[in-house]
């Protein structure tokens, strides 16, 4: 079997979302001072961040000191329905207690090469250097998704963005019918946490493969200097007795 990080199977996307509410409620409060999280788009993590706004966790998040950023980003307007930004503002951010100047999302105006540039610069600001140090990650958190052609934030199958190493953020012109920004692998690498949020039985082949050990779909050539987590439901898992499940929090 693969190392492919540490795989937890829920038994449906209400205890997935459940599991990792608890799980990043439980990193935010460890973080010492600053909270660094980068977020993702999808029908998953917005029953996620809808749990986080309610009433069981909005007083025990630690709001003040999180700062949101995003891992990818539709090059539309933020209040066009396809928006990252426009979801998690809805679902979360428009209801609890979190300052303005903690929320950090992608530049959708002008020109995407140049918005890119620009939300590179925004995480160059938050981490105080131009270059990774692997002892000293970006982000504490990073939620992630997987499309089941084996996609990742806008790290797209074929597409030159894969072997970006240099850019912490990119535009992505082809592969979709919009444009997208996305952050690069070097830039998701740097967490102290990645965690995979996988719903769903179209998801069950390319969550199978990745399991197997395929490398090559873009999900699996995640590599954070942290550890890496799949919270996956039974669907995409494949399985169809009673889930094995695996529950402590991070340190």
């Amino acid at each position: 079997m693969p190392d492919i990080g540490r795989i937890e199977i829920l038994p449906d996307p209400a205890t997935l979302a459940e599991h990792t509410a608890e799980w990043m409620t439980a990193a935010a409060l460890a973080a010492d001072g600053v909270c660094r999280v980068s977020l993702s788009g999808g029908s998953t993590p917005k029953a996620l961040y809808a749990l986080l706004a309610s009433e069981r966790f909005r007083n025990r998040f630690p709001w003040p000191r999180v700062h949101w950023y995003w891992g990818d980003e539709r090059f539309v307007p933020y209040d066009h329905p396809e928006s990252n930004y426009r979801m998690t503002r809805e679902a979360m951010l428009s209801k609890v207690p979190v300052p303005a100047a903690n929320i950090h999302p992608i530049p959708t105006d002008g020109d995407p090469d140049d918005a890119a540039r620009r939300y590179e610069r925004t995480l160059q600001e938050a981490y105080s250097a131009t270059h990774f140090d692997s002892a000293r990650p970006l982000f504490d958190v990073t939620l992630l998704g997987l499309g089941a052609d084996g996609h990742t934030a806008s790290l797209l199958p074929g597409e030159p963005v894969l072997e970006e190493r240099k850019r912490w953020v990119a535009a992505v012109s082809h592969g979709r019918p919009e444009v997208r920004i996305t952050m690069t692998y070097p830039a998701i690498d740097s967490s102290r946490r990645v965690a995979f949020l996988v719903a769903g039985g179209e998801k069950a082949g390319i969550f199978g493969a990745i399991r197997a050990g395929n490398n090559r779909v873009p999900a699996a050539r995640v590599r954070p200097v942290g550890e890496l987590f799949w919270f996956v439901d039974r669907a995409a898992a494949g399985e169809q007795r009673m889930p094995r499940r695996a529950g402590s929090q991070p340190s």
